[in-house]
């Protein structure tokens, strides 16, 4: 068969999406991308306020490798469309009594490790050298589908069983390269990047902090949104259409097979395969007629682990802050912070948040002689029954006294001169994130692999995932592998020909 007359519709045009339409279109398929919002990027998409750009959600790029790749496979190459900038050091983590930089330079980051936590230096060449035969046995686990249970006698899973750490948690791994709680928390807040506690995440993910720490993060010029801009544009260079400002009503099925798709406007669009890119829960409760699905029904999403979700401030000052391009604090009792976001019914008042100033690396975001400010505070998502309507302006200012107490910016209140706020409540009527869960299912080893949503959707023949709720998961550069896996399997049961790479690391 070949790729030339079959038509593949895709719901939502999200860093999955965009993956697989630019990658399909590139192989010969005919590809529509159906958009609700009238941009492209998903949460990933740009948002502008008035001169003010900002990303909606990511706010920077790790193993850059895997974007290289799906553009390289799209015909394509990432150096010629975007200005990509390494941020060093890669962060700042402000704890209550020191400021610690990493930095993805070895000796630097020892360094680093000498002034604030002296004695510790040596452990992060024990910690880079045990990781990175880690990420080796693992990642290659990352690429390959899972929709057949012989999956699991794959030689590569079978091999990485080993260094999966089950049993532990990601604090437990870190904390036994780094007895000093800081310091290991300084390798464990990026659980937060998945939407978990760094004491209930999985140990094998200890391969993140690896990542970052051996292969840096960047920014392009632009901000994140530049990544899906130039997806799209790619995508349509290779024949895809993209429809913005279309939403999709449902899915389409016929004899057990997804057949298309009906818009919002009530017309009828039949391909011969669907691949959705919509938040998981969403798609499972609002795309399908009802019946249509057995295994993720509304009652089994409810009995899903999910992750936390977001409180969000874009704000566009006339004022520029001496702050790096990006800056964690930590709460001053980190734990039951994390708890309460986690398990907890109610607001935490003692907050850890992550602020973006990406104008110090960035000067287009902003007009001159201000910046961009991006703060994000993980909260609860909205199982928790908290009253956002009743909430939100309390919480607003309790922000920003936050902010004007441990980072230097008392005076943020009169230099806003435009502001957007997003809580878990409008994250979910607004951007149909199931349960505002952000960082979408959790990712506990009872929802990853096999037992995760699968990128060949085990409830319809014809129908494919890919985004955050399927394998491998959330993240942007597993959100690309997502895309890459369901273009590859598409190809595979029409029997067309394709090279696809395998990153090695």
């Amino acid at each position: 068969m070949t790729a030339f007359n079959k038509h593949i519709a895709v719901v939502g045009a999200g860093p999955g999406g965009l993956t697989a339409a630019m990658i399909l279109a590139h192989r010969g398929f005919r590809v529509s991308v159906f958009e609700a919002k009238g941009c492209v990027g998903g949460r990933n998409a740009q948002l502008k306020l008035g001169p003010f750009t900002f990303d909606t959600g990511p706010t920077f790029l790790m193993l850059r490798q895997v974007l290289d790749e799906v553009f390289q496979e799209a015909g394509s190459a990432t150096e010629k469309l975007m200005d990509m900038r390494r941020i060093e050091p890669m962060y700042r983590l402000q704890f209550p009594d020191k400021a610690f930089e990493p930095s993805s330079d070895e000796e630097r980051m020892k360094e680093e490790i000498r002034r604030c936590f002296p004695g510790h230096e040596d452990r992060y060449e024990v910690f880079r050298r045990r990781e990175q035969k880690r990420l080796v046995k693992l990642f290659p686990c990352l690429q390959k589908p899972y929709h057949k249970l012989r999956a699991f006698c794959d030689p590569d899973l079978i091999a990485a069983v080993p260094h999966l750490a089950l049993g532990r948690s990601l604090f437990s791994v870190m904390n036994g390269y780094f007895p000093d709680e800081q310091l290991a928390l300084a390798f464990t807040f990026q659980s937060k990047y998945l939407g978990m506690s760094p004491w209930e995440c999985p140990g094998m993910f200890s391969i993140i902090p690896y990542i970052e720490h051996a292969f840096g993060i960047f920014h392009p010029i632009g901000g994140l949104s530049r990544i899906s801009d130039s997806m799209a544009e790619v995508a349509a260079q290779q024949g895809a259409e993209i429809h913005l400002s279309t939403p999709v009503r449902r899915i389409l099925t016929k004899n057990g097979a997804a057949c298309g798709v009906e818009l919002e406007n009530g017309e009828r669009i039949s391909s011969d395969d669907v691949v959705i890119n919509a938040d998981f829960g969403h798609a499972a409760t609002s795309l399908f007629e009802p019946g249509t699905l057995r295994k993720y029904t509304p009652a089994r999403l409810d009995g899903m682990k999910l992750s936390c979700s977001t409180y969000m401030m874009y704000l566009g000052l006339d004022k520029k802050y001496d702050l790096p391009h990006h800056t964690i604090c930590f709460a001053e009792d980190y734990r039951t912070n994390v708890d309460s976001v986690f398990h907890g019914r109610t607001l935490p008042r003692d907050i850890s948040f992550y602020v973006r100033n990406a104008d110090v690396t960035d000067p287009t975001l902003s007009p001159p002689g201000g910046s961009s400010v991006y703060v994000l505070v993980p909260v609860p998502n909205t199982r928790s029954g908290i009253d956002w309507p009743a909430e939100r302006d309390a919480y607003r200012d309790m922000v920003l006294d936050t902010l004007g107490a441990r980072m230097g910016m008392a005076d943020i209140r009169q230099h806003i001169k435009v502001e957007h706020v997003v809580t878990p409540r409008e994250w979910e009527s607004d951007y149909n994130v199931y349960r505002g869960a952000t960082f979408n299912l959790a990712h506990n080893l009872g929802q990853m692999i096999y037992l995760r949503p699968r990128n060949k959707f085990e409830e319809l023949d014809h129908c494919y995932l890919v985004g955050g709720g399927t394998h491998p998961g959330s993240g942007l550069p597993t959100i690309y592998e997502s895309g890459r896996i369901a273009a590859n399997l598409i190809c595979r049961g029409y029997g067309t020909p394709f090279v696809s790479g395998n990153l090695h690391v």
